[in-house]
């Protein structure tokens, strides 16, 4: 099957462990002058300082007339050490302030 970028380009990225869509592809990696085709990049993500995200093409499960399937690892998201102060208090929130820090003096 033969498949440009400009098809590819079109087609929603798709994460099969957890059904998470990733975005359309943005870039596709080879090497030159092998011509070998290591995988394709999705955007990060939203924001400013979000990396690309690169997928080895051993990671794409199919590709598909409106997506392209894919098995990655989701992202582990950071969680803060349990001994840190406010870690899951009564409020659930950042700890308060102790008295006389704003100069009320109470």
């Amino acid at each position: 099957m033969e498949t440009g970028y400009c098809q590819l380009k079109q087609k929603e990225v798709v994460n099969v462990r957890d059904g998470k869509k990733l975005g359309r592809v943005c870039d596709v990696v080879f090497t030159f002058p092998e011509g070998k085709t290591l995988g394709i990049v999705v955007p990060g993500g939203k924001g400013f300082f979000r990396p690309n995200l690169f997928i080895d093409l051993c990671s794409i499960v199919k590709i598909g007339e409106d997506a392209i399937l894919v098995e990655v690892r989701p992202e582990a998201k950071p969680q803060p050490p349990k001994h840190c102060a406010g870690y899951a208090g009564k409020d659930g929130g950042m700890p308060r302030p102790s008295r006389g820090v704003f100069g009320d003096d109470e």
